[in-house]
């Protein structure tokens, strides 16, 4: 800490020294020189209400130490905020940078979200009419057949239907139609129950206020909570879960809590590699829309993910 003290003081001396050298001779290299300062404030982790101030320190200090009320007049000040206006570029850069690499990476969600739709629509009918055809088949074989090896036909069906059973699970998960048509409770209570089942944990879920949303924030709720019970069932050993979705007038809250294992957020550590990335998911997932991911939790005592999103998408 007094090292990053020692530094943002030094920033401020050259900032305030290279603002006087402008004020007195401008040029070109004087604005170059508060790029620079600007960057490096920026790397720093100074804010712009940090950068703010220090600009007004360093003009409150030229200003006392003139000779004169004449040196600070108007042309002095607008001198001085195209000083300022140039070290904040690199701000302002960086500000248009994050935005378009956001609108890039929701972009690139959406498209993919829309493969993942095609290939569930796929595997739904394709698959489907695959395994009826199988079906229609052993029907005609099995009436050919003695009737001892009927019952061995009716084992291979019952496999078929497990199959079947099976294929149209994973393809309502990877893409429920339940979300299109009827909106983001429906869906996440479908997605509950089949995780549920497979993995033995007690799922409650409750909403509050929660009706239909913008498709793209109903899909990325649907997929933040998705990666989110996957990361329960795999890595917290926990016995049970519980989903609060509420809504607001303009943001969405959804709490995810879990009584497992736990583990402690400030280490780089979360228990596994796997866990690790499932939260960088969840929280890459929620950047292209402005949603926030805080994470409550400690070994021995559970996770909870608290999201908010707002509703303007």
């Amino acid at each position: 800490m007094e090292k990053e003290s020692l530094r943002q003081n030094e920033l401020a001396a050259e900032y305030k020294d290279a603002l006087q050298h402008y004020l007195r001779r401008g040029g070109e290299a004087s604005l170059e020189r508060a790029y620079e300062l600007g960057r490096r404030c920026m790397a720093e982790g100074l804010g712009v209400l940090r950068m703010v101030a220090l600009h007004h320190d360093a003009l409150e200090e030229i200003f006392s130490n003139s000779k004169g009320s004449k040196r600070v007049n108007g042309n002095t000040l607008s001198r001085a905020g195209i000083f300022f206006s140039q070290s904040m570029s690199p701000f302002e850069m960086t500000h248009r940078s994050v935005g378009e690499a956001n609108e890039a990476l929701r972009h690139m969600n959406e498209t993919l979200e829309e493969e993942v739709k095609r290939i569930a629509h796929a595997l739904h009918s394709e698959a489907g009419q695959l395994l009826a055809a199988v079906h229609l088949s052993l029907n005609r074989v099995e009436r050919e057949l003695n009737v001892p090896a009927h019952s061995q036909f009716q084992e291979v069906k019952d496999l078929l239907d497990g199959v079947d059973q099976q294929i149209r699970r994973l393809s309502h998960e990877l893409r429920p139609t339940l979300l299109d048509d009827l909106g983001l409770v429906p869906a996440i209570e479908f997605l509950s129950e089949g995780v549920a089942k497979r993995s033995k944990l007690r799922i409650h879920f409750r909403t509050s206020n929660v009706k239909r949303l913008p498709p793209a924030l109903e899909t990325v709720l649907y997929r933040v909570v998705q990666e989110a019970l996957n990361n329960v069932a795999k890595h917290a050993q926990a016995r049970s879960v519980k989903i609060l979705l509420r809504s607001s007038e303009n943001v969405v809250y959804c709490k995810i809590v879990d009584d497992g294992v736990g583990f402690d957020p400030r280490s780089s550590k979360t228990g596994t590699k796997e866990r690790g990335l499932g939260l960088i998911g969840i929280r890459e997932k929620l950047q292209p829309l402005g949603g926030t991911l805080r994470i409550v939790a400690a070994p021995g005592q559970g996770t909870k993910l608290v999201i908010e999103v707002p509703q303007e998408v």
